[in-house]
């Protein structure tokens, strides 16, 4: 409604490109040069695509307006049109708060959200529908005139979504809850955090998504990005990141998680890198979720080439796992998991670790340690741990017991 009625008002001209061209960047880069378009909404992960490109010095477009989805990027300096970053759901009449995001290097936060629009109101409230402080998380609540009457013939649903206003002293105002996540921003600015159904636990930590690829979307080989769970074995949830790539770029596993582990804390480090040639979109534009390949060997991120055992213990521990996957060869890099590995086999090799270190380990302890490097890094960890416990002539004994019966009396 707002894309067309504001400008036919106004005396304007509309023009709708078609399907071919607004699913290519370039294509539609073009569609609007040639066309002279002065003013464009383009939805959000197509705008990041489309701000990626060269544009000429000057061009007709004045304005970029975005919106549908998160928006992880800010604009480059030589951009030559303003970025306009808007949010609203459909309930709201579609835009609830606007913002220009200016060529800004902000890598501690994504791009706002802006402030609300005329006759909108916007509350971020706790689970108790109390204002929360500023930069506080909370659930987006809007207010005002924009508000619709209701969910047709869904008087349960509008009843749990439409509640009474209680910062309006106007008889029968009303709030609409969002389920987004949000707080405020020092200079009254509005930041998205995303869905809260979309929100992560993983190991008794919370973690917000869009914090993650805002700051994988800052790697140079990294164009765009998206953070998922997946159940990688056993029902066990490991963070997923899907990317595409910049430039053909061949970005390696550990490059990508070194970059991430000196910005965020261990426990927000994907444990899978997936590379896509795009992320895909759903018919408005909006990443699809749904379509998200699972996690394979054929499209996971590896380090380059093949890395054979480096020490006594990573042979070893490769000698447990080939004939376990019923494969000739195994990188020391390669996640165990992702060559086939589940909670069954992990529990077999956790047995045969056992016989042949004579260290305990918890299932847990290959989810955490999923390749022979890491795992190996835990053996080594855990017998200096029992060396230092032992008597000088415990130790000479279980230094020189064959292998394979390294197990000691007690």
């Amino acid at each position: 409604m707002w894309e067309l009625w504001p400008y036919l008002t106004a005396g304007a001209s509309v023009y709708v490109s078609d399907e071919a061209v607004r699913s290519e960047p370039e294509a539609f880069q073009e569609w609007l040069l040639s066309h002279e378009i002065t003013i464009t909404f383009v939805p959000t992960p197509m705008a990041e695509r489309m701000m990626a490109l060269r544009w000429p010095a000057s061009v007709p477009l004045r304005v970029m307006l975005t919106g549908a989805d998160t928006l992880h990027t800010y604009p480059s300096p030589e951009l030559p049109f303003l970025l306009v970053n808007n949010y609203g759901p459909t309930e709201g009449t579609v835009v609830a708060t606007s913002a220009p995001i200016l060529p800004e290097e902000r890598p501690d936060r994504i791009p706002p959200i802006g402030r609300p629009i005329d006759n909108t109101q916007i509350y971020i409230l706790d689970d108790q529908s109390r204002q929360v402080p500023i930069g506080a998380p909370g659930e987006l609540h809007i207010g005002g005139v924009g508000l619709a009457r209701g969910y047709v013939n869904r008087p349960e649903l509008t009843a749990a979504k439409f509640v009474p206003n209680p910062f309006s002293a106007e008889p029968g105002a009303r709030l609409y809850k969002t389920g987004d996540l949000a707080r405020w921003l020092p200079d009254g600015q509005v930041a998205f955090l995303g869905r809260i159904d979309d929100q992560i636990k993983i190991r008794g930590f919370r973690i917000e998504p869009n914090e993650i690829v805002a700051v994988l979307n800052e790697h140079p080989d990294v164009r765009e990005s998206l953070i998922v769970t997946r159940d990688v074995a056993g029902g066990d949830k490991r963070l997923v990141a899907y990317l595409v790539s910049a430039n053909g770029s061949q970005p390696t596993h550990t490059a990508l998680e070194n970059f991430l582990r000196v910005r965020l804390p261990e426990y927000m480090v994907p444990a899978v890198f997936v590379r896509l040639d795009a992320l895909p979109l759903n018919p408005n534009g909006k990443v699809d979720r749904n379509a998200l390949p699972a996690p394979s060997p054929a499209n996971t991120v590896r380090d380059d080439g093949f890395v054979g055992p480096r020490t006594l213990v990573e042979e070893r521990v490769v000698g447990i796992l080939t004939p376990l996957l019923g494969l000739e060869q195994v990188s020391v890099e390669d996640n165990f998991f992702l060559l086939g590995g589940h909670s069954l086999l992990g529990t077999q090799m956790i047995a045969r670790i056992r016989d042949t270190f004579d260290v305990e380990l918890s299932l847990r302890s290959l989810f955490d340690a999923p390749t022979v490097a890491q795992l190996s890094a835990e053996i080594e960890r855990r017998l200096m741990e029992k060396l230092e416990s032992m008597t000088e002539d415990e130790a000479q004994r279980l230094l020189n017991a064959p292998e394979g019966a390294a197990r000691s009396d007690g």
